[in-house]
């Protein structure tokens, strides 16, 4: 009798042993703002908008440990649109129309070699971006309003990643997506990739992908990005260089949109960048400065078109976050954008997926994650 009690909870403590070994976690971000956009030829507007410093989402993660250092991990996360209760993803490369799950949904392997991840996730590119944009490619001073995301939105649909482990402050991201052409493997092929150094309060990332078009014929995508953060304490310098090239490099729908779908604006051409053979330079200088419980996001963005149209812009975005709480902030901005030589880029933000109707942004709104 004592054997088989003995038994039992040897039994019970390996079951609540291996239990704690695995889990679930939902999590999500309840972001919304309201939003002025003007300069429109057409007037300004005012809106409630969702997801305005941070897209709102609804997600699942989970992790099961393996032994042996190993374990297994999987992410699930849907955008909601917090202004309407509506699904937040739009039809998009690898995204259909109403996608259940169309943020993330993907899996893998983590070990003391790096982390093999597969399916829909964030590329190394849009990381490097998102690393030293003051505004996190949101809100209204979004980096995205001028210089280029790779992938849908920043991510890679049909992908395989790995992203090594950190040695000596070094680490490396790589990224293969499928184009799944019949009959054609290098058609609509992605490949991305990032290195990365740090060292206490520097950063340092370089990271390039190259994108081919369903018909080989045609010129490929191709853009690189040297990205830098220094924290003096007193404040955060971020600097990034970008080159983009080809004929899909301008992949953002919110460099292609503008006011093209409606009014014309300062005679934006006929025929939008993201279809011609672009060959631009993006130059982005920003701070972020602790003061009290929140801080100060500032950034100048550079857009430099050296094609013979030279449809240069300039974005100017000044903005404050305060913290309510670890999980509340209460957020404010207001950007402007320059237009030259018939150039229509437009204010946007994380939420603004009609890409923004004006050159001038304002926001306030409250975010809460959980």
């Amino acid at each position: 009798m004592k054997k088989s009690l003995l038994a039992l909870a040897a039994l019970s403590l390996i079951a609540g042993t291996a239990a704690a070994q695995s889990s679930v976690t939902m999590y999500g971000i309840a972001d919304v703002g309201i939003v002025h956009e003007s300069g429109n030829p057409a007037g300004s507007v005012n809106k409630v908008t969702s997801g305005v410093s941070a897209g709102s989402r609804l997600g699942f993660r989970g992790i099961e440990d393996l032994g042996g250092g190993m374990a297994a991990l999987f992410v699930l996360e849907t955008g909601i649109n917090y202004d309407t209760g509506g699904n937040a993803q739009l039809a998009s490369a690898g995204n259909p129309a109403g996608a259940a799950f169309g943020r993330q949904t993907f899996v893998g392997i983590k070990s003391s070699a790096g982390t093999l991840t597969l399916g829909r996730q964030y590329n190394p590119y849009f990381k490097t971006v998102n690393a030293v944009d003051p505004f996190g490619t949101g809100q209204e001073g979004n980096s995205g309003n001028i210089m280029s995301f790779t992938g849908s939105n920043g991510r890679s649909a049909n992908s395989i990643q790995y992203v090594s482990p950190v040695a000596g402050g070094f680490s490396a991201e790589l990224l293969y997506a499928f184009g799944e052409v019949l009959g054609d493997t290098s058609a609509s092929r992605v490949i991305n990739g990032a290195l990365s150094y740090t060292n206490g309060p520097f950063l340092i990332r370089l990271a390039h992908q190259r994108q081919n078009n369903p018909d080989t014929s045609i010129d490929a995508a191709r853009n690189t990005i040297l990205a830098s953060n220094y924290d003096f304490g007193v404040a955060k310098l971020q600097l990034a260089y970008a080159v983009a090239r080809g004929q899909r490099s301008i992949a953002n729908a919110q460099e292609t949109v503008g006011f093209y779908a409606a009014t014309p604006y300062r005679a934006k051409p006929l025929v939008p960048l993201a279809l011609t053979d672009a060959d631009v330079r993006d130059y982005l200088i920003g701070t972020t400065i602790p003061v009290g419980a929140g801080n100060i996001l500032a950034s100048y963005i550079r857009r430099q078109d050296r094609s013979a149209a030279g449809q240069n812009a300039k974005q100017i975005a000044i903005g404050y976050e305060y913290n309510l709480s670890k999980r509340t902030t209460l957020y404010t901005a207001f950007s402007r954008i320059i237009n030259e030589n018939g150039a229509g880029y437009t204010v946007g933000n994380s939420g603004d997926i009609t890409a923004g109707s004006g050159d001038h942004g304002t926001s306030l709104g409250v975010r809460h994650t959980f």
